[in-house]
């Protein structure tokens, strides 16, 4: 059986530690292309860049990591690499390893889900790797986990339109309690305006947040990782609310 094909991708740049990270995992199970962002984008959710051209610069670093930085978003980058710089569509996309959980309603905003996301609307099996913590994580770990994880989509493959979203304690591999298939929990975000000023006037606000947890089932994606265990949510694009459709058909819309 030949190897597969891994498009790897993320949100916080193909300079990053985690990107690293994952391309020394993948490549130790197949054919690896990296194509990312050239500089961060966390937080950029499925935008995709219409307002200005796009291009793709060939990037070797030092690690030994050889890929394509991309100046666009996430989802820009998984359409250049299967539109333009592919033969094939890869057999796995895996986008990560992403500084900080993806949780609750962070999922939303997640680039990081995103490219995941991106990659299922073209049919491929798609897995978002995030690792809880800051860029300073010992991202070991997180490869032997992800590698894991990995071979099993390869094996089992994945549903249409359905991504892995896996997130994964910052902890010492021999204190993660194992896996917990979970839901999206409803971790929410209560904005916070920090205002910047210096001496002579005023600069603006920086965007930061207070993370709220009302529910602490244990099934629950942010309760699991705070746990000790890897996250695994199933998730698809479908956001139809069915449960209302019958009420709000009797609204007199006209």
């Amino acid at each position: 059986m030949s190897s597969p094909t891994i498009l790897i991708v993320n949100d916080d740049s193909i300079f990053s530690s985690g990107i690293k990270a994952l391309w020394e995992a993948m490549s130790e199970i197949g054919n690896t292309t990296v194509v990312a962002p050239k500089s961060e984008h966390s937080g950029a959710g499925h935008a995709i860049t219409i307002s200005k051209p796009l291009d793709a610069e060939k990037i070797d670093l030092k690690c030994g990591l050889s890929g394509y930085g991309v100046n666009g978003t996430p989802a820009d980058s998984v359409k250049f690499a299967v539109n333009l710089l592919m033969d094939k569509k890869p057999d796995i996309l895996v986008s990560g390893i992403n500084s900080g959980s993806n949780v609750g309603q962070s999922i939303l905003y997640s680039g990081t889900v995103s490219a995941a996301r991106e990659g299922t609307f073209r049919g491929i099996s798609s897995v978002a790797i995030s690792l809880d913590g800051d860029s300073e994580n010992d991202y070991a770990p997180s490869k032997i986990i992800s590698k894991e994880i990995d071979k099993s989509v390869l094996k089992y493959e994945l549903p249409n339109d359905t991504l892995l979203n896996v997130n994964i304690p910052n902890l010492p591999k021999k204190e993660i309690r194992g896996f917990k298939i979970t839901k999206q929990g409803s971790m929410y975000f209560s904005d916070i305006f920090k205002k910047i000023e210096n001496n002579r006037s005023f600069e603006g606000y920086w965007l930061t947040a207070k993370h709220n947890d009302p529910d602490l089932s244990r099934d629950n994606d942010s309760i699991a990782v705070k746990e000790g265990y890897v996250s695994v949510t199933p998730l698809h694009s479908e956001q139809t609310n069915f449960s209302f459709i019958q009420e709000l058909s009797k609204w007199d819309l006209e």
